[in-house]
């Protein structure tokens, strides 16, 4: 994946999410609600929900999440290592198909730093 890529998938999810929220309020746009109000500070904080939101993304194999929560993750303060440790853990609970995953994530890295 080139950086470009990266941007690509994390521009399509939040158009997509913010389409929803458009088309249906109630729905969509309190799902969009909720996850702001997800990843705020709170008793973990905005890094730590960000880091554990990759590894699930990594886990459940999806680009445009794994995208999305490198580029948050990078702008709540996460370090490369941090990044990668996160993507241990997913490895850990996904095994291979997550190793394949960390692929995105670590391109998305290089392409959103």
């Amino acid at each position: 994946m080139e950086g470009g890529e990266a941007v690509r998938l994390v521009k399509e999810l939040a158009e997509t999410a913010e389409e929803l929220g458009r088309i249906s309020p109630k729905v969509g746009g309190q799902f969009n609600v909720f996850l702001r109000h997800a990843f705020e500070e709170g008793a973990l904080s905005a890094k730590v929900k960000r880091l554990i939101a990759l590894a699930a993304g990594i886990v459940r194999g999806c680009d445009w999440c794994i995208a999305t929560h490198v580029k948050k993750a990078i702008e709540a303060g996460a370090t490369k290592d941090e990044i990668i440790e996160a993507c241990f853990m997913a490895i850990v609970m996904g095994g291979g198909p997550a190793l394949a995953y960390t692929k995105v994530a670590m391109d998305a890295m290089k392409g959103l730093s």
